[in-house]
């Protein structure tokens, strides 16, 4: 083992842990990032060329954390040198006296965010070639947009090195021996820090296990879903189409969503959000399609100019908490432990203020954001601790 003692040692190399040791190295602590794969991969959460940004959340919480991700966002693109996110705005669509719709726009009225209401009447004119539901209201939160997502782990992981940081990849942790310097042996070797932070994503109750602690995170797998368009450019980032919300579609119980035509030429991203429980690492067992079954109904009745049968599928995996929201927390025994997990699906826009108070928490300050509803013990009944 060596003698070498880290500030902070991080675990995981995804979008929250690449920020969390950006922060870290920005405030002068020398820094240890592991990650087991080989960077980069596509076996976790934070792949893929494209995600959506938005303030337009049921959670004024949320909400709040947003307007400061979009200046770190901005600040990332600065520093960086390249372009991270574009805007398109999010048309919101959803049941107009039900909880989704209605709590969304209530929140962006109370943040004041630039928000535009479409009329049924004038719907078709400001978004052609979709169907509104009968019922359903109709909004654009016009802040949002796409952020370019492996070009902004690499741009992150990049700053990070650039002040200073190391990153150990292909690096699987076997095990954590708590303490007051915590020491975290991996495949290749044993490394010490005063500090640890654990954004491990799908495999983060596997590391938490090992640190005395069972967490209710369970993994899904997402099919990412790709749809051609009859006419090429008919929903296309390049003419202006918006991302998309579904809340309350007729189809199923939970959100689906999409993003214009951008990464694949031709091809609309829609997704369904949630998908069937599985093994991160043995997630090609699991051949669930009842998702995609729902899509093409929800496309064959709303998105008349796309193909319903998905050209590509992809997959991607969440790992979700029983309310959906984070957890962002210390170890309920071991205070200079960190835990940033179960970011159900919708926590990279929020990855550049996540590491920043997950770096708080890891330097002992007080968290720059209330994290009261990201706690641990909001699961009590369901949380064990070994230790």
């Amino acid at each position: 083992m060596s003698t070498e003692v880290y500030d902070c040692i991080v675990i995981g190399a995804g979008i929250q842990g690449s920020s969390t040791a950006y922060h870290l190295a920005e405030n002068k602590q020398k820094t240890l990032l592991l990650e087991q794969f080989v960077l980069p991969h596509s076996r976790g959460s934070s792949h893929g060329q494209t995600r959506i940004i938005r303030k337009a959340y049921e959670e004024d919480f949320y909400t709040k954390m947003m307007h400061e991700s979009y200046e770190l966002w901005a600040q990332l693109e600065k520093e960086a040198g390249v372009q991270l996110f574009r805007r398109t705005g999010l048309l919101v669509m959803g049941p107009e006296n039900e909880g989704g719709f209605s709590n969304v726009k209530a929140t962006l009225q109370k943040n004041e965010v630039p928000t535009v209401l479409l009329e049924r009447k004038e719907f078709s004119q400001h978004i052609p070639n979709v169907n509104l539901t009968d019922g359903n209201g109709a909004l654009v939160d016009t802040t949002a947009g796409v952020l370019y997502a492996d070009r902004s782990l690499r741009a992150i992981q990049g700053l990070y090195q650039n002040n200073g940081g190391l990153i150990k990849d292909a690096e699987k942790v076997i095990d954590i021996k708590p303490g007051d310097v915590v020491t975290v042996t991996t495949e290749s070797g044993a490394y010490r820090g005063k500090s640890l932070v654990i954004t491990a994503g799908p495999w983060a109750n596997t590391l938490l296990t090992r640190a005395g602690l069972e967490l209710p995170l369970k993994v899904v797998k997402i099919n990412v879903c790709y749809w051609k368009e009859k006419i090429p450019g008919t929903y296309s980032v390049s003419h202006r189409f918006p991302c998309f919300v579904q809340y309350n579609p007729k189809e199923a119980e939970n959100v689906i969503y999409g993003l214009p035509s951008n990464e694949y030429p031709g091809l609309m991203k829609v997704c369904y959000h949630t998908g069937s429980e599985t093994e991160p690492d043995e997630r090609d067992k699991q051949k669930d399609r009842g998702d995609i079954d729902i899509l093409s109904r929800y496309i064959t009745r709303c998105f008349p100019g796309l193909v319903p049968a998905p050209a590509v599928v992809e997959s991607c995996l969440y790992t979700v908490t029983p309310d959906d929201n984070f957890l962002l927390d210390c170890h309920p025994n071991y205070s200079n432990i960190i835990i940033g997990a179960g970011f159900s699906g919708h926590g990279f826009k929020f990855g550049p203020v996540v590491g920043k108070v997950l770096c708080q928490l890891a330097m002992g300050q007080v968290p720059s954001h209330d994290l009261s509803p990201f706690c641990i013990k909001r699961f009590q009944s369901h949380t064990k601790s070994a230790l």
